[in-house]
């Protein structure tokens, strides 16, 4: 079907196609999906963009009515359409959506819930979709992604807090450790020079002990891009800073931002609570956000601050460097990941990677299983990015050289 089948009127010869006419007729051809098409209406890049988006939702070819599988193309939808479509027509597809793609019958049915296993995209599509649901549905809705994170809880959060406290332990000498601070391994081994074979026994010339455990021995400040492309990386980020945020050796701060900023570091005492904060999808505005977190701030020598995003930047790129090259040359210790996620290397705006990668802020993805080893390394003040390529892990330097 083209145009000129439904009304000949839509289709006059190009030459005298005026600009309105023009706009005219691409609304037409979104309205009415690709057999519309025409040549004198043809999509340009954003208007691919926003057909794409409408004919996952409405197109004719027959779609799955559940999550399952499907889970990480439905999170990665609902956060394209927020970038193309203003909020009340946003609101309007997500409504659509619940019915379409069989996720409302799936939320007011809890038992077919129950044969979905607990995952991360499943998580983030509930998430975004938390607004628009019935009461009941939300309630369902809770119970799901609780589920997903008392799974990843499972899985990584005693890891997460032995690195955390054992790095901290290690990055704090303590040379007049009490007798029950005394790290007698490392006493042992640091003075084996001092054997006395006839009394069998290591006279210790030092000793070398754990460091005393005090509130705030490092500030961390994390934070994590909602657009759509990040969803799973919003999960496991707000897991991992619920965790560290239960640890009183550290200071934790988890900033979520789009176009808008969220401070949810109040919220960390429950992971759900905080995804259920978040708003998956729309713009990105890194600028602002590092902006935000400049000003958290106090200790830069003692702060880690992770900023997650593909560094898709739609605010002022020579800004963002530049906070970023202050915080760096403060002695804050900065990490750019373009993903905390298990998926491969993701996209994201190589530039900017490159621009940091050359400030000496590394950027790379990096998975749920290894973030602790990395936060482990960034409190004890190690090289990040050497650690990053020890692990396997692709960074903006390596891939440049």
């Amino acid at each position: 079907m083209s145009l000129t089948d439904l009304d000949p009127e839509l289709d006059p010869p190009a030459e005298d196609l005026d600009p309105a006419e023009t706009r005219r007729l691409r609304r037409w051809r979104l309205v009415l999906g690709a057999p519309a098409e025409h040549p004198d209406c043809a999509l340009d890049a954003a208007g691919l963009a926003l057909d794409s988006a409408l004919d996952a939702l409405y197109g004719e070819q027959e779609r799955g009515a559940g999550l399952g599988g499907s889970a990480p193309r439905v999170a990665r939808w609902l956060g394209d359409i927020r970038e193309h479509f203003p909020v009340p027509i946003v609101r309007v597809l997500q409504r659509d959506a619940m019915e379409r793609l069989g996720l409302k019958r799936l939320l007011l049915e809890p038992e077919l819930m129950q044969g979905l296993e607990p995952d991360v995209h499943l998580a983030a599509t509930l998430v975004s979709l938390a607004h628009v649901m019935p009461a009941k549905a939300k309630d369902t809705a809770r119970i799901v992604v609780r589920r997903v994170v008392e799974d990843l809880e499972r899985r990584l959060s005693e890891p997460m807090r032995a690195a955390v406290l054992g790095s901290l332990d290690r990055s704090v000498r303590n040379h007049r450790p009490r007798h029950s601070e005394i790290d007698w391994p490392r006493t042992i081994r640091a003075n084996l020079r001092h054997w006395q074979p006839e009394l069998r026994t290591v006279i210790p010339e030092r000793l070398l002990g754990h460091g005393r455990r005090r509130s705030g021995l490092r500030d961390i400040v994390v934070a994590i891009d909602q657009s759509g492309s990040m969803a799973a990386s919003v999960v496991y980020a707000s897991l991992f800073a619920a965790v560290m945020a239960s640890l009183r050796a550290v200071n934790t701060r988890l900033v979520a931002f789009d176009t808008n900023i969220v401070d949810l570091s109040d919220q960390l005492a429950d992971p759900v609570d905080v995804l259920f904060g978040v708003q998956l999808g729309g713009g990105t505005d890194i600028n602002r956000a590092v902006a935000y977190c400049e000003k958290l701030i106090e200790r830069p020598e003692d702060t880690i601050f992770v900023l997650i995003s593909d560094l898709i930047e739609g605010g002022v790129r020579e800004q963002l460097l530049s906070r970023c090259a202050r915080l760096h040359a403060a002695g804050v210790t900065c990490v750019a990941l373009l993903a905390l996620s298990d998926e491969g290397r993701p996209c994201f705006d190589a530039e900017i990677a490159a621009a940091l990668s050359a400030l000496g802020i590394p950027a790379f993805a990096c998975t749920p299983e290894l973030f602790p080893g990395l936060m482990a390394t960034a409190i004890e003040k190690r090289d990040v990015g050497q650690w990053a390529a020890q692990q396997g892990l692709v960074t903006t330097r390596a891939a440049q050289g």
